[in-house]
């Protein structure tokens, strides 16, 4: 009798994966650092990085499906390992950093990054084998997974996506060099009287900041919106009619008030949202990590394990987080010794790795969880920097007390910012490790061979980083660091931190509008959970926090793309293909981030190299009005260009 040959296991961790995965991680990753130095957030790369992959590894003979998530696993560290940007800018605004220093920068990121990969691991069977949460985004890569792999429409979906994806970043790249020139303005802004206040209106023609808000989607615009109003056009009239103009300027003095309260109060909002999500889904965490373990000891003792189960050894877990232990403890001898805090070396680094390891386990489930409760790139990691800053800042306090002096305090908020990194660096791998791992659940993937694939992502991540995050601030800089230029970048979350970190530590900050901010968080939190409860539109409080904090120039585009975004998939759920002119539309959105963020790197650098603000500019003053219209009129023409090519795309 004729026995059947084995079946050959598919490729997987192959070399050309790697490399593909890899060069798409530099690209999205000096992408999403500029994107989210400018306005905040980032945006998910899993599904456009998998359309790549499908579009490219199609053209070599034997590519297969397990090869393609391969290629997005490694990819999709750059959506989430760039968000160390929250934390590390703010060592420049306090003045501990010049610049960044690529050994550390580039170790916090890493060992932060693997860490997080490490402490996920036992958690792969406990938060995705055996529970029944719904992992929006892991689902969604996976299914455009299969379709590319399982038909020749696929693939041609696949090819047509990744047109979609270059076009789209081409328009968005060229508006932005356009821009440049001053031939056509991508900003506008003016100030005015309101009774005894002031405030103003301004706004960017931004094709980045347009593709966010298509991806963060109505309710989250709408919620960006109202804190615009807030903050615009009831903080600002109140505040600046209590502080009558000194000798400046309207412009100076409604900048002045809002960089030192308005933005303040909204920090208050921030940290009081951030704590109120982490709370409500505080007991599910706890309950579902305890049942699914119980679960899978249960089912699996004494089994043995398919491939599709095979985790890294446990053994090589421990073994690679101790290890990872030894630079972490480099890093902060790195900011002690030779200073202020040189007599208290061992306890201070002591207790700094003992509060990576514990906070970072716990930290793990948690974001884990919320990745599978409501998706990797819905969770509030950014509540994880805010408690993990006040956390380290406080311990610090217990050690040293308030006001220890001016150079103990500088060493003192450095400590607690590095430990800041390393910590929101498990935090945002492990957000986005198990949404990975569902999705190679799904398509038959080998566990091990994707936590390793993630580690590559780190370290190719770790290595772009630190030199974007040089370009950047050599060019521009950031607001509230010194020597920042006319084009800083906002990056708010890192000035947030920093100034939590400041404030513990020394006292000094703006606590009286912090105060404020909390409690119109109490607020904002109530009207969502009440708009919740009547089935209307969701507001969530986080997405006001940023409406109040970020400058109205960028927050109007993100608006004006969360409308735009909002109908397209209105159209798109009503067509032949709902799914696939869905996913046009993602890409669409995606393109335009990648292209003027990938952009805003470039001419960063141009900057830096020329010593000029505007070194491409063709026309002087004077033709702010005709270069206004002229570019409102052109950004306009090619949105609709560009969303009807989406919708062809998709038929």
């Amino acid at each position: 009798m004729a026995t059947s040959a084995p079946t050959r296991p598919l490729a997987e961790l192959t070399l050309r994966g790697v490399l593909l995965g890899g060069i798409i991680t530099l690209l999205f990753t000096a992408a999403n650092v500029y994107l989210g130095l400018k306005v905040g957030l980032t945006f998910a790369t899993s599904i456009p990085a998998a359309v790549i992959s499908m579009a490219i590894l199609r053209m070599f003979k034997g590519a297969t499906i397990l090869e393609n998530n391969i290629v997005q696993t490694i990819a999709s560290a750059a959506g989430t390992l760039a968000a160390i940007i929250f934390v590390l800018p703010g060592l420049v605004m306090i003045g501990w950093w010049h610049g960044f220093p690529y050994v550390q920068t580039a170790m916090i990121t890493a060992t932060g990054g693997i860490l997080g990969v490490m402490f996920s691991v036992p958690l792969r069977r406990a938060l995705v084998v055996d529970t029944d949460l719904p992992y929006p985004e892991g689902v969604a890569a996976a299914e455009v997974l299969q379709i590319g792999a399982g038909s020749r429409e696929g693939a041609e979906e696949s090819r047509r996506g990744l047109w979609v994806l270059i076009w789209n970043s081409i328009a968005s790249a060229g508006f932005a060099i356009f821009t440049q020139t001053k031939i056509v303005t991508d900003t506008a802004a003016t100030t005015f009287r309101t009774g005894k206040g002031a405030t103003g209106i301004s706004g960017s023609l931004s094709f980045a900041l347009l593709g966010v808000g298509h991806l963060v989607g109505i309710s989250v615009g709408a919620a960006m919106g109202l804190g615009l109003v807030i903050g615009w056009f009831v903080l600002l009239p109140i505040l600046t009619a209590q502080q009558p103009m000194p000798a400046l300027d309207i412009a100076a003095w409604v900048d002045t008030i809002f960089k030192q309260d308005v933005r303040f109060f909204g920090a208050g909002v921030i940290g009081v949202a951030a704590i109120w999500t982490l709370l409500k889904i505080a007991g599910p965490v706890i309950g579902g990590v305890r049942s699914a373990m119980a679960a899978s000891a249960a089912r699996n003792a004494g089994q043995a394990l398919a491939l599709e189960e095979r985790d890294l050894p446990i053994a090589w877990v421990a073994g690679v987080s101790v290890l990872t232990l030894v630079p972490i403890a480099w890093l902060l001898w790195d900011v002690i010794s030779g200073g202020a805090l040189a007599g208290s070396a061992f306890a201070l680094i002591a207790g700094a790795l003992v509060f990576v390891v514990v906070i970072g386990l716990l930290i793990a489930a948690v974001t884990g969880y919320m990745a599978g409760l409501i998706g990797a790139s819905n969770s509030p990691v950014s509540g994880i920097g805010i408690l993990s800053v006040l956390g380290s800042a406080l311990m610090l306090v217990g050690l040293f007390g308030q006001h220890p002096g001016a150079d103990t305090t500088s060493a003192l908020i450095a400590y607690s910012l590095i430990v800041t990194g390393i910590v929101f660096g498990v935090a945002t791998i492990s957000n986005d490790n198990l949404q990975d791992l569902k999705t190679g659940q799904l398509v038959g993937a080998t566990p091990w061979k994707q936590q390793v694939a993630l580690v590559i992502g780190v370290v190719f991540g770790s290595i772009i980083i630190p030199p974007v995050l040089n370009v950047l601030n050599s060019g521009i800089g950031f607001v509230g660091a010194p020597g920042a230029g006319p084009n800083a970048l906002a990056a708010p979350q890192a000035g947030l931190i920093s100034a939590l970190a400041k404030g513990v530590l020394s006292g000094d900050a703006n606590w009286t509008m912090l105060g404020y901010g909390a409690l119109a968080g109490v607020a904002l939190i109530v009207l969502d959970e009440v708009m919740g409860m009547l089935k209307l539109l969701r507001l969530p409080p986080l997405g006001v926090a940023l409406g109040i904090y970020l400058p109205m120039a960028v927050i109007l585009p993100t608006v004006l793309g969360s409308v735009i975004g909002w109908f397209y998939d209105r159209w798109a759920r009503r067509s032949a293909n709902p799914e696939a002119a869905e996913r046009m539309g993602t890409l669409t959105a995606t393109g335009m981030i990648v292209g003027e963020s990938l952009w805003g790197v470039a001419f960063a650098f141009i900057v830096y190299l020329t010593a000029k603000d505007a070194p491409l500019a063709l026309v002087g003053p004077g033709y702010e009005i005709l270069a206004l219209v002229g570019g409102t009129i052109l950004f306009l023409a090619i949105v609709g260009v560009l969303y009807n090519y989406a919708r062809r795309a998709s038929r």
